[in-house]
């Protein structure tokens, strides 16, 4: 397998990095507070995150594929 340094990359290559959020931010676009990402993080129940040294980020996508597989039809639905 051949490893690509950025000495390595083409001049004109576009590299699109993902939005991270943290938890701050996670927290007022769900209108939740940073205790609930928190325990829901612990919990396994919130969207998944990446852990940078002590800082906890989540992708933008994660989160949109979190909100998306949360969707109900109606209150009664079962969960997965």
């Amino acid at each position: 397998m051949q490893t690509t340094t950025l000495s390595q990359t083409p001049p004109n290559t576009v590299v699109t990095l993902p939005r991270l959020l943290t938890q701050k931010e996670l927290a007022e676009y769900l209108n939740k507070s940073t205790a609930w990402c928190e325990r829901a993080r612990w919990a396994g129940d919130g969207p998944r995150f990446i852990k940078l040294g002590r800082h906890v980020r989540y992708r933008a996508e994660d989160v949109l594929a979190w909100i998306e597989e949360n969707s109900r039809t109606c209150s009664g639905e079962a969960t997965a």
